[in-house]
């Protein structure tokens, strides 16, 4: 019942972006998250963890990482043109059938022509199975849309089997601390030991590392002092439909100005 009712969304188009903040250690907003929403005429919003599999399984998932990409795109295009959005990133979620298809570099190039976009704006997550399967492709196909400016993030990084052999050869941007080793962070010896292992892999790999999940300022100021310096969680913003989060990009922007003025204020005294 439930895919046949995710056909008709697939349909009817029933799906919205929701955009969870990234921000720097400066408090400074770097990008968003975009997460999928299910709209669901009479259940309401559901959220991807309950329909993806489904998707996966049942191959709509192509449909829907089609309309992920386009949405993407088409809102970075209006972002371009305001000043306090134009520098910002969307990262999307790329599923491993979709990454797969023989067109979807070509997908890619399409949409982004179509937007005239700022490709560099665009940050692709990969989990880390999609890396294992067929690895000589995925680099061929990595390589190729790395080229046009794509940025990629290694997703969860940590929670499944990574090679570390491979790790080298792919042209990653990003590694993702999952969630999972940042909830009790400040009180586990062993998610310090790995949150402290990964941020000095991405350093010496040349990576740039995001941690994900971060509720508490103390959990945020541990990752700092271990060289982490990008975030996104609860403690700075929930997943939240456009409108909210750009109205919460502006307040964070307006308060970051107020400080600098506060400070310039200080120090001329």
């Amino acid at each position: 019942k439930l895919e046949n009712e995710l056909f008709e969304a697939v349909k009817h188009n029933h799906f919205k972006l929701f955009y969870q903040i990234q921000v720097n250690h400066l408090q400074q907003p770097i990008g968003a998250e975009a997460l999928i929403r299910w709209l669901h005429p009479q259940k309401g919003i559901i959220t991807p963890v309950e329909f993806i599999p489904y998707a996966e399984e049942s191959g709509l998932i192509l449909a829907i990482g089609s309309w992920v990409i386009e949405t993407a795109c088409q809102q970075l295009k209006q972002w371009q043109t305001h000043p306090a959005t134009k520098a910002l990133t969307i990262s999307i979620n790329v599923s491993s059938k979709q990454f797969r298809q023989p067109e979807f570099i070509d997908q890619v190039i399409d949409t982004i022509n179509k937007y005239d976009i700022n490709p560099s704006r665009l940050k692709m997550e990969l989990t880390e199975s999609l890396l294992l399967d067929d690895i000589g492709n995925t680099i061929v196909q990595m390589h190729a849309l790395g080229k046009l400016g794509i940025q990629f993030s290694l997703d969860d990084f940590g929670t499944g089997y990574s090679s570390l052999q491979y790790l080298k050869k792919l042209p990653l941007y990003q590694l993702k601390i999952d969630r999972s080793f940042v909830g009790d962070l400040i009180t586990d010896k062993s998610d310090q030991s790995i949150v402290k292992t990964i941020i000095s892999m991405a350093e010496s790999l040349g990576f740039s590392v995001i941690a994900e999940g971060v509720e508490t300022i103390e959990q945020q100021q541990f990752l700092q002092r271990e060289g982490c310096l990008h975030y996104q969680g609860y403690l700075f913003g929930k997943p939240v439909p456009i409108k909210e989060f750009e109205q919460l990009v502006n307040d964070i922007q307006a308060q970051n100005q107020s400080k600098t003025a506060g400070l310039k204020l200080n120090n001329s005294a």
